[in-house]
């Protein structure tokens, strides 16, 4: 038997090698792991002793964050397939409104406006998406066009019918109905009330709700923004559909060629991300008892910046939404954290042209690793 040493396979030139950091650097929840852990240390060091990490402070930028995640997670879906939408903002606006008008001025049952006004939202965002790839217009375009829109008929609606700007009077005309709770009412009440009554969180020290919990259960609003985590990041990590996605943003001409039906999948995606416009909408208003015609302005923008603070490429074809998510996180801890450091809250717009800058250029380091280019 031969003790020949076997001649030891030569590496092919043609695989480019890529380093375990340039690897790590590939996932595209990276930035917002970074800059969640970034944002939490600074505020644990600066605002520990203003109350931000108390029951109530934490409540105050959950709420926050899960405003900007509910609305982030239609984004990430969008962009990951290649599109844009502008007129989430007004969107948020629009639904508001129409539920009010419905609800209040109309005199319809709460569950009724609601659930009209979901099908009325999602029917504009399918009409966004039609246009947009039967025309082949940029998405840019075309939801730019439907922000003015939209928020003409807002302002337009409530002073034809009302003569005014704002409609209140949502939470009277909501109260026993039974879908209103599902978007405005809170759960776990009891646990939060057995964790008050045992000394484990705040409780009110005075007044006519001494020895209440401070925080008496978790908004709805918290719980939509985890549910529509958990079904964006399984619809596109676990599923054929979320493959779909995938190659409709990444080359739409090779992904047609695959048999990938890609102008159904951006449709469904613009109507998901109104969908999403709408389930803040109705947050909002089953929160406040009202909806203004200046609702949602420049949510639009937010949402863009949370997706590409979570990893999400501009040209599509890559993202997460769980990156996504922590990118909404950032934007709620900051936002509330700048007022608990005692810090001019305008500067939070300062923090989201820095941070999006930033975003942009580490995404457009990724974008060259992933193809290669120098």
């Amino acid at each position: 038997m031969s003790n020949a040493t076997q001649p030891t396979a030569e590496p092919d030139e043609r695989v480019k090698e890529i380093s375990a950091f340039r690897k790590a650097l590939i996932r595209p929840e990276l930035g917002g792991i970074v800059g969640t852990v970034a944002v939490f240390t600074f505020f644990l060091l600066f605002a520990a002793d203003s109350g931000m990490f108390t029951s109530q402070g934490v409540m105050n930028w959950s709420v926050v964050s899960a405003q900007f995640v509910i609305i982030a997670v239609g984004a990430c879906l969008l962009m990951i397939a290649g599109e844009f939408d502008l007129s989430v903002g007004s969107m948020i606006g629009f639904a508001g409104m129409m539920i009010a008008i419905f609800s209040v001025s109309y005199g319809w049952p709460v569950w009724a406006a609601i659930l009209t006004t979901f099908v009325l939202c999602v029917a504009i965002g399918a009409v966004n998406g039609l246009i947009v790839v039967r025309t082949g217009l940029p998405s840019f375009i075309v939801t730019l066009a439907f922000l003015f829109i939209l928020r003409g008929f807002t302002i337009f609606l409530p002073q034809t019918i009302e003569r005014k700007t704002i409609i209140g009077g949502v939470t009277d005309v909501a109260e026993g109905d039974w879908l209103a709770p599902v978007f405005g009412g809170k759960i776990f009440k009891g646990f939060f009330t057995w964790l008050g009554e045992n000394g484990l969180i705040e409780t009110f020290e005075r007044g006519t709700n001494t020895g209440k919990p401070v925080v008496d259960g978790i908004p709805m609003l918290i719980v939509w923004a985890i549910l529509l985590i958990v079904f964006g990041h399984v619809l596109l990590t676990k599923t054929k559909f979320g493959n779909w996605i995938f190659a409709s943003g990444g080359d739409a001409e090779a992904a047609r060629n695959s048999g990938v039906p890609v102008s159904k999948v951006k449709i469904l995606m613009f109507m998901f991300t109104a969908f999403c416009a709408t389930v803040f909408a109705v947050c909002q208003v089953m929160e406040f008892g009202s909806a203004g015609a200046d609702r949602g302005l420049l949510k639009e923008f937010e949402a863009i910046i949370a997706v590409v603070i979570g990893g999400a490429l501009l040209t599509g074809g890559y993202g997460s939404v769980i990156g996504a998510a922590l990118g909404a996180l950032i934007f709620g801890v900051v936002q509330q954290g700048l007022f608990f450091a005692g810090v001019e809250s305008s500067l939070f717009r300062v923090f989201l042209g820095v941070i999006l800058l930033g975003a942009v250029i580490l995404n457009t380091y990724i974008r060259r690793i992933i193809t290669g280019e120098r």
